[in-house]
């Protein structure tokens, strides 16, 4: 294992992670009270969440203070910018939620505050049409355009798009593995991490279905959320919107639905995955998954991150030797959105642009089997 640097923290005004505390944050809350016509009191606290200079507890009546009490030891009370990145991200989206009455009692409980946004964000036709038209080419290039829509729909991150303006994708990633994730799927069980929904979910479903209709899994287990969490991370309740936006007679969603009702793909959840936490301390029954599937898949940024550790990488450490903890073959999708970048080769990030880890623009398959 390499040497790890420090943890990311937010403390310098130049950083990225600074720009998300001080700008993407109070894009978010904006957008929640423009969503619902929430009451006085829950705008009252979620302005007082942006006001705070110092990192508080929540409510001791929250069935999960004693959990972010263990999770935040060392943190309350200090800077929001002095703290770990990944745990200033995580705790401000649990701040969100309590401020906006979401497991309280009443009218509001489980209402999901980034739900209008996802549902204004969901494909349109011409992508679902664009998908489905993948299964009519020859098998090897299906394979290539589904890791491909799956990997570029990770641009579809609504929070992501709030202060920063996407660029052109650059079609070649930095690191593509593709050949070894397929020779990884040889018919076992599939698991599937999910990021967004909306955008990115749709091509994901779709890359299920290949795995599941050609045989290289024999089951898919999709990862989702068990709360709203980064404004546009999937839940269940988005999967089957999703579902249901393909047409009547759309092969694809005929099978996933069918899939669905048989087993072969199945939903699953674990309050681990709204903890600021990386997969170094996923819990025993979550790794026990893991290490059973034949591959992991992992979208997205944040379990990026989550896999190699908020830090900020030499770009040619390892990504073998820093994901080898994590118990099974795994597989990282992503199109890079913050600073924690390894395993590319020396030399590749030669004349990329100044911002090429954060603008969304280059992206990675990356595998460790």
């Amino acid at each position: 294992m390499p040497v790890e640097p420090p943890v990311i923290v937010s403390s310098d005004p130049r950083s990225f992670p600074h720009s998300v505390l001080r700008d993407r944050h109070p894009a978010i809350v904006k957008r929640v009270l423009e969503a619902y016509p929430y009451a006085p009191e829950v705008q009252e606290r979620l302005g007082m969440l942006l006001q705070e200079d110092v990192v508080r507890s929540l409510g001791e009546e929250a069935h999960d203070f004693g959990a972010w009490a263990v999770w935040g030891a060392g943190m309350f009370g200090r800077s929001w910018y002095d703290v770990p990145f990944l745990f200033a991200e995580n705790f401000f989206y649990r701040r969100l939620l309590e401020a906006v009455g979401y497991y309280a009692p009443g009218a509001w409980r489980g209402i999901d505050p980034f739900g209008p946004q996802k549902a204004a964000d969901l494909p349109g036709e011409r992508e679902l049409a664009e998908l489905d038209a993948l299964q009519r080419l020859p098998e090897e290039e299906q394979a290539a355009g589904v890791v491909r829509a799956a990997l570029w729909g990770n641009r579809a991150d609504l929070g992501f798009g709030l202060v920063k303006e996407k660029k052109e994708r650059v079609e070649m990633p930095l690191v593509d593995d593709s050949a070894r994730l397929w020779a990884l799927t040889r018919g076992g069980p599939v698991i599937v991490v999910a990021d967004n929904a909306g955008r990115e979910l749709l091509p994901d479903l779709v890359l299920i279905d290949f795995l599941l209709r050609t045989g290289r899994a024999s089951r898919v287990e999709l990862h989702v959320k068990p709360a709203p969490y980064f404004v546009s991370d999937a839940l269940t309740a988005d999967v089957l919107a999703e579902l249901g936006r393909f047409p009547a007679g759309s092969a694809v969603g005929g099978r996933l639905d069918g899939a669905l009702r048989s087993g072969a793909l199945q939903l699953y959840t674990e309050d681990f995955y709204c903890a600021p936490l990386t997969f170094h301390d996923a819990p025993d029954g979550l790794a026990a998954r893991f290490a059973a599937a034949e591959l992991t898949i992992l979208k997205g940024d944040l379990n990026y991150r989550r896999l190699v550790g908020d830090r900020m990488w030499p770009v040619t450490t390892s990504f073998g030797e820093v994901s080898g903890y994590f118990p099974g073959p795994v597989a990282a999708l992503r199109t890079v959105k913050s600073d924690v970048v390894a395993g590319l080769d020396a030399g590749a990030e030669r004349g990329l642009p100044a911002s090429w880890r954060t603008s969304g623009a280059f992206a990675l398959v990356q595998v460790r089997g």
